[in-house]
Parts: structure tokens; C-alpha cells; sequence
């Protein structure tokens, strides 16, 4: 199997073996912790412009499967693992790992210690680097200052379209800055029919589609990047609908109410993350895929969630607007159903309103 090498931006190489596409990327190097959901994590739109290293060590061995794809393609740069399974085995699989990466032109490298690469970053903090054929001639200056951007224009949803609920209760707008599938399917198996938004999309837009309550979703990048939807969902939350954020919605909505956000060591990427609600004192675990957190609250909000690990933010409520939000994944797509609760608190919400008119 033919060589490829990891080239970290402080220097350190890697060697290991080629699988998936035979291409050379480079891209920001984090780990994620699933011992299961890799077909989630390949599919996460949040992944986009980044390296992601599995700390499990056998991946691929319940194969391809479609329909626990989080999105119709692979948005990561490139996939690196201990090792993939050549024969795995699973009567849902329509096919290997390598395969798959292959038709997405993402380059995969095995046979590399994940161990010590998880251990680097968790020391360093992410850091960028370049997967090649050869570590000779690697620019070490234009690779630390490689800055993935654009990125929620990359994988948002590029043209609005519905999918009804075939028993519609409620009609939701999802501001699709790259949501995962599971979330549209969390929101119909609860009647409500989900209207996908493009990014650019501006608030009177939205409100024209009179939704009963808008889901921003999740979404890759520097959150304070997307000054056009931060100042549209200032004049969305003024109209008085009811609002839920996840993830990169969640920060989103910190920072159009004054809050503000910064950049972890190394984020949050797994499907075993405590998290402590502060209304019960009960601990849950989440699946979580982000690398910036909300530092300070927004006036007029309270945290509603913090991680155990290390006490960033991980929920608001918002106590003047009918909004809150979460730092973590309660559509758990792969990871624990702990949460689903709080989309029933959306829709209890959109009750409220519709109760009120």
C-alpha cells in the first residue's frame, strides 16, 4: 500500500499508509472521540476544511451505510485512523469505508498512532496540517496560516425547499448553515414540516414563510465570521417567534444579543460529553462537534447548561424573547438520546405562541 505522510504545522511528521482518495490536502487537524457514528462524523457538514483523526482504533467495520449519512457527501478534508476494516460486517452495508472515500475524493491515511496525535493536540491545541506523498517541500509559513473561511457559504443549504410532515402541526424554519439530516428528522417526527433557509437568506424573508419558530442549525467555522446572519437574526428575534439554536446556532444567537465567543485549545468532538443543566443539577451526555464556545452571555440570558470537563458555556435561555439554545447535539445522530427532550420544548414553545394569538 502505497506511503503518505502527515505534516503537523510545529514540524512533527507522521508516517502511514494511503487509503481512499490518492489526493494531497491540508486543512486544520482535530480528533473526535465516537467509538461509534464515523458514517455521521465523514457526513457532518461541521467537519468542513478539517483533518479529522479518530481515536477509536478499527474504523469502518459495520460499513457504508446511506441512511445514517448526516448529509448527501463527505465534508471533511481528510480522514485519518489507526486502521480501516477491509471486510466489514453489517447486513445494512452497501459497501467499505475506502470505497466511499474514494467516490468523495477524500484522501484517507492509516497505520498512524492516534494515540499521540490526540495527545499533541491536547497539549498544543488544533493546529493546521498538510496530508502529502512527500513531507520534503512543505511550506511551514502557508501552512500556519492557513485559516479555513467561507465556510458556512460552502455547506449551507444553497436553494430553499419544504419537507411536510405528514401530520403538520407546526411549520419550522430551519436556517441551514450545514444541518445535519437528523435534525429535520427530529422536528417531523414531531409534525412539524421543515422549511430549509439558505444562509443568505435575510429576516423578513423567513417571516414572510410565517413558520411558527425557527431552528437555526449547526454549522462549521468561526461563528463571528457570519456578520450578515448575526445582524439578520437581531431583526428576526425582534418579531417575537419562537427560536431554538444548536451548536453553531447557538453561538450565532449569543453573538446577535452582544455576546461574545472565542476559539477552544482543542473543542469539543464526541459522542461522551457531560454537560450539567443548571435548572435540575442533572448531568446528561451529548454528542458535541465544535471548536468555539460562547465566553460571555448576552444580556438578559442565563446559562442553561455547562460542560463538566471544563465549564464552558453549553446552553442560554434567553428571558425577554421566547429563545434558547444549545452548545451540544440533542438530535444525537451518532450519540445519546439523553436530550431529545429539548425539542419537545421547542414545540411546547410554538404551543405557547399559537395559544397567545
Amino acid at each position: 500500500m502505497e506511503k503518505a505522510y502527515l505534516v503537523l504545522e510545529n514540524g512533527q511528521v507522521f508516517k502511514g499508509r494511503r487509503f481512499g482518495a490518492p489526493l494531497e490536502t491540508e486543512g486544520e487537524l482535530v480528533f473526535t472521540t465516537g467509538m461509534t457514528g464515523y458514517l455521521e462524523t465523514l457526513t457532518d457538514p461541521s467537519y468542513h476544511g478539517q483533518l479529522v483523526v479518530q481515536t477509536f482504533p478499527l474504523i469502518g467495520n459495520y460499513g457504508l451505510i446511506s441512511a445514517d449519512f448526516e448529509s448527501e457527501k463527505a465534508h471533511l478534508s481528510a480522514y485519518i485512523v489507526r486502521e480501516w476494516c477491509r471486510e466489514p460486517s453489517n447486513f445494512r452495508s452497501e459497501g467499505t469505508l475506502d470505497t466511499f472515500l474514494k467516490s468523495q475524493g477524500i484522501p484517507g491515511l492509516e497505520g498512524v498512532d492516534t494515540r499521540e496525535l490526540t495527545a499533541i493536540i491536547r497539549e498544543k491545541g488544533v493546529m493546521n496540517a498538510r496530508l502529502c506523498h512527500s513531507p520534503e517541500g512543505t511550506n511551514f509559513g502557508r501552512l500556519c496560516a492557513l485559516r479555513v473561511s467561507g465556510a458556512v457559504a460552502a455547506v449551507g443549504c444553497q436553494k430553499a425547499y419544504t419537507v411536510k410532515a405528514p401530520n403538520e402541526r407546526f411549520r419550522v424554519a430551519l436556517w441551514d448553515f450545514g444541518a445535519k439530516k437528523n435534525i429535520e428528522r427530529e422536528l417531523l417526527r414531531r409534525g412539524c414540516s421543515v422549511s430549509h433557509i439558505p444562509p443568505a437568506y435575510t429576516a423578513a424573508r423567513i417571516l414572510q414563510l410565517r413558520p411558527d419558530g425557527v431552528l437555526l442549525s449547526n454549522g462549521p467555522g468561526d461563528p463571528a465570521e457570519n456578520t450578515g446572519v448575526i445582524r439578520e437574526l437581531q431583526a428576526l428575534c425582534r418579531s417575537g417567534v419562537p427560536v431554538f439554536g444548536i451548536c453553531l446556532g447557538h453561538q450565532l444567537l449569543a453573538l446577535a444579543h452582544g455576546g461574545e465567543t472565542e476559539k477552544l485549545k482543542y473543542g469539543h468532538r464526541g459522542t461522551n460529553q457531560p454537560v450539567k443543566s443548571l435548572l435540575d443539577g442533572r448531568v446528561y451526555i451529548t454528542s458535541q462537534n465544535h471548536g468555539y464556545a460562547v465566553r460571555r452571555l448576552p444580556q438578559g440570558a442565563e446559562t442553561l447548561f455547562k460542560n463538566v470537563n471544563d465549564a464552558t458555556n453549553e446552553g442560554i435561555i434567553y428571558r425577554n424573547i421566547p429563545a434558547f439554545s444549545v452548545q451540544f447535539h440533542p438530535e444525537a445522530a451518532a450519540g445519546p438520546l439523553d436530550t431529545g427532550f429539548l425539542f419537545d420544548q421547542f414545540v411546547k414553545n410554538m404551543e405557547v405562541l399559537r395559544s397567545c394569538r
